[in-house]
């Protein structure tokens, strides 16, 4: 279970205000999306879930399973259960795909204190995860994500959650950038770690994500304060009219 309590964010290297008491709690096995307008602060929630350093928080807390994850480093987080997907995956050159995912994966397996996969397992791991996301091998042999399209990137990012298994996926606009196949497998990759041990955070603009990953609870983020939550029919009401009434209303 994620808990999110009264969580007040700034940017450090100015003191701008971002997050305004974000109050936000995310059952095992449950599914909710964020939507809002543009400088709302939903990626900067993602962000301070994950830890980036950019950011300074002020009040608040953010427990993952009853612990207070605001006083581990990102790999700590990591290492109890988080995933970031992000909105614009980086390019490593030199850092061969592969490599990256044994690393990240045995390093989970070594906090939980479990061997390393042998290559042998590893591979037949990869192979299969890469293969219910279109995923080629050829693809994987190249440095990460360079010179991946914007699908590319997404699917690769998910493949890594699927290998990770975490407890609590954040998805930071995951849409970004997808045609309709790349979106679909995504979110059939996505909807296939859905389980009573697993909640995920969606944050999308548009409703067209959520027809294929349909969340449990949708919450209107608004000037870093959740301003209304409902249930799928929220996200269709705010395609079709749009943010300024509901933002209106809880002002």
């Amino acid at each position: 279970m994620l808990e999110i309590k009264n969580l007040h964010a700034r940017i450090a290297e100015d003191g701008t205000e971002i997050l305004r008491g974000v109050d936000l709690t995310i059952p095992d096995g449950e599914v909710h999306a964020i939507m809002g307008p543009n400088g709302s602060g939903k990626s900067t929630l993602s962000y301070v879930i994950a830890g980036k350093e950019d950011y300074e928080i002020t009040k608040g807390e953010i427990l993952l399973d009853g612990e207070n994850i605001l006083e581990m480093e990102p790999h700590e987080r990591a290492n109890a259960g988080l995933f970031l997907a992000f909105q614009y995956p980086i390019e490593i050159p030199g850092v061969a795909t592969m490599t990256f995912l044994r690393t990240a994966l045995n390093a989970k397996r070594k906090a939980e204190g479990l061997d390393e996969l042998s290559t042998p397992d590893f591979m037949r791991t990869v192979k299969e995860k890469a293969s219910a996301l279109n995923i080629s091998m050829d693809m994987l042999k190249r440095p990460l994500n360079v010179g991946f399209s914007g699908g590319e990137k997404k699917r690769n990012e998910i493949m890594q959650m699927a290998l990770l298994e975490p407890k609590m996926g954040v998805l930071d606009e995951t849409d970004s950038g997808l045609d309709i196949d790349a979106l679909k497998i995504v979110a059939d990759g996505v909807n296939a770690l859905r389980g009573a041990d697993r909640s995920f955070l969606v944050i999308t603009h548009y409703q067209r994500l959520l027809d294929h990953i349909v969340p449990d609870v949708v919450h209107v983020l608004s000037a870093g304060k959740i301003v209304k939550r409902g249930d799928k029919s929220l996200a269709l009401e705010l395609e079709a009219k749009g943010y300024a009434d509901i933002i209106a209303d809880a002002a």
